[in-house]
């Protein structure tokens, strides 16, 4: 069994208060586009019974084979969230079989696009599926928010109000595929704890929901990413993938989580091409 998982981009992103657990609440608006990895689960059993060979990576949890490929994924496979989650329902649900579960990426990982929380709720919801557990879906999206504040979002998949951690979502009835997108990702590599530490917590000065619901050629001036400026004011040539992408016609753009990803958003099939040849990019439909 297959699935896509895809990605996400921020919609504005506020810091509204540091809370006296260490974390920070914040506000914003969650956006899936189509940008995907892509992860298959078979028992370890149908694996073997097809003679297929790949490479196993080593110290992981028995029961658990992790298959990479595409680009590349840091860490050591233990600490890899797909293996957490099987790990997750595995405690709850121990007839799940070993398994083997392959993950081809194609999201870059520390990019702000969530990569990594969609393979993780992508694979619950395998699991669940192939192994007919029966896992309501309040269910797993508590599984998913153990393994990660933005996981729950992806247990939804569509566009959501988020806040307190990012774990507290609503819907909303955001349709932006009139427009299209032009994602940038520079390969800069932003510590998230260091862009936390830049940030004076305070609430917007309009709530997200109110100024999400202006029409998209009114969010430039109201729709902010609080990261944005720290994070630009240390890389600068960040600013310039800002200025390029209005000065080519989008209507709207902005950085997505804590960085380094850069996103403008274009009218239907007007995305111009060859803007950035030094950066990875990647024309999505709204």
């Amino acid at each position: 069994m297959i699935l896509f998982p895809n990605c996400k981009i921020n919609l504005g992103l506020h810091i509204t208060r540091k809370r006296p657990d260490g974390y920070h609440d914040l506000e914003t608006v969650f956006y899936p586009l189509p940008l995907r990895d892509a992860l298959e689960i078979v028992s370890s059993q149908e694996f073997r019974a097809g003679n297929l060979a790949a490479p196993i990576y080593a110290g992981q949890p028995e029961g658990m084979e992790l298959i990479l490929s595409g680009l590349p994924v840091k860490g050591e496979p233990a600490d890899n969230l797909c293996v957490k989650a099987w790990q997750l329902l595995k405690k709850d649900y121990p007839q799940l079989p070993p398994v083997q579960l392959h993950l081809h990426k194609a999201i870059p990982m520390g990019a702000g696009l969530g990569g990594g929380s969609s393979d993780a709720a992508f694979t619950l919801h395998l699991l669940n599926n192939k192994f007919k557990l029966g896992i309501p879906a309040e269910k797993l999206l508590d599984y998913a928010l153990q393994l990660g504040s933005d996981c729950p979002f992806f247990i939804i998949n569509q566009p959501c109000i988020a806040t307190g951690r990012g774990e507290l979502l609503q819907s909303i009835p955001l349709d932006l595929s009139a427009w299209s997108f032009l994602l940038v990702y520079p390969e800069v590599h932003i510590n998230t704890g260091w862009a936390f530490e830049q940030i004076r917590p305070a609430p917007p000065e309009k709530p997200i929901s109110e100024v999400i619901g202006q029409p998209v050629s009114a969010w430039k001036d109201t729709l902010i990413n609080d990261f944005e400026a720290p994070v630009c004011h240390l890389h600068p040539a960040l600013g310039h993938i800002k200025e390029t992408l209005y000065e080519a016609g989008a209507v709207y753009a902005s950085m997505t989580g804590s960085g380094s990803s850069f996103y403008g958003i274009f009218p239907a099939g007007e995305v111009p091409a060859g803007l950035f040849p030094a950066y990875k990019c990647y024309t999505l439909k709204g």
